[in-house]
């Protein structure tokens, strides 16, 4: 694989902002204000809310904001899904960078200033990404949100760890030069989960490199639910054993890991139940288990948040490995399509 190296951008360059939107009242508003409020001198910007038919009173909240600020247009998404909604916005008008953004994420003022300023400065990147911080609404998602930005939670995702900057594997919300989609196309519009990840895979194995740079800055509002972020993260393990059979390849080392958790509490409490020597080390790890998740849960958050962190840990962990051996089932050993109510998405 050679590594692309891209010419300078032009000296005001045309951006496009994908927002995809379904039901997001409450939410989309203060997105979209942010996008105002944020610096857009020496550049031209689009932002593109396409909306997979509303019926909450999102396109009311933002009926006010589109007739105020011309850039700002409305998309219809009749299928309703998150990657036909990235490419209906990327492809509405020629652009020098496109940017994904969701819907519950609030940009820094800066945010356009500072994704360009990262392209720029490397002429290898095809793609530019900050660091996401949490918006807390109750104790719950404050938990979550730890568990989130804490290593053991989710590994190496350092979008939402900010324990690095350089050339990473993803991003959230990327901001990609025009050469990235005209070399490997646009997002999969059969992945209901994932397709970020799978287009970054793409994008990398094209020789193009991924820049997180910590001066790009945005927020999310982080889900207040334990039942929810169970559906999603089982989802994102079910949808990650697909994008592995149409690449033939593992696209990151760390999406095993709660996969061989589960493996192991299945496997080693099998053994414990006949042979004594299983027992120890069965309860041995998960001693080690318990260990780890106390040591970073306290590190992560304050005591008193403790049991909601440690119950987000096993969420996370859980619900992402037991959706990889669902994926494994369906996908690797039946080769077949995805079940239609895997196509349900859940915030």
């Amino acid at each position: 694989m050679s590594r692309q190296h891209l010419g300078p951008l032009v000296a005001e360059p045309r951006i496009s902002v994908s927002i995809p939107c379904r039901n997001e009242q409450g939410f989309i508003g203060a997105c979209l204000r942010s996008i105002i409020a944020a610096d857009r001198s020496g550049m031209h910007v689009r932002v593109f809310v396409c909306d997979g038919m509303s019926d909450d009173g999102t396109r009311q909240e933002i009926a006010p904001l589109l007739a105020l600020n011309s850039f700002i247009s409305l998309i219809e998404n009749p299928q309703r899904t998150t990657p036909i909604a990235m490419n209906l916005g990327l492809r509405a008008v020629p652009c020098d960078v496109g940017i994904i953004l969701g819907a519950h994420a609030e940009v820094a003022p800066d945010f356009f200033k500072t994704n360009i300023a990262a392209l720029r400065s490397a002429a290898e990147a095809g793609c530019a990404g900050g660091v996401i911080e949490s918006i807390y609404t109750d104790p719950t998602s404050r938990a979550i949100g730890a568990a989130m930005a804490h290593p053991f939670g989710v590994g190496g995702a350092h979008f939402r760890t900010g324990r690095k900057s350089g050339f990473v594997d993803t991003v959230a919300f990327g901001a990609y030069r025009s050469e990235v989609f005209e070399r490997v196309g646009w997002f999969d519009e059969m992945l209901t989960r994932n397709q970020d990840d799978e287009f970054n895979f793409r994008v990398t194995e094209a020789g193009f490199r991924i820049l997180l740079d910590p001066a790009i800055r945005s927020r999310y509002v982080v889900r207040a639910s334990f039942n929810k972020l169970w559906r999603q993260y089982y989802q994102y393990g079910y949808w990650k054993v697909y994008v592995n059979r149409k690449h033939r390849s593992v696209t990151t080392g760390r999406q095993l890991v709660p996969a061989a958790w589960i493996a192991f509490l299945a496997l080693g409490g099998a053994l414990a139940l006949f042979f004594p020597w299983a027992r120890w080390f069965f309860f041995g790890g998960i001693a080690a288990y318990v260990l780890a998740a106390l040591v970073a849960g306290l590190s992560a958050t304050r005591a008193v948040d403790l049991p909601r962190v440690l119950r987000a840990f096993v969420t996370l962990h859980a619900a992402y490995g037991l959706g990889y051996w669902a994926g494994i089932f369906r996908f690797v050993l039946r080769g077949a399509s995805p079940a239609r109510s895997s196509e349900t998405l859940s915030r």
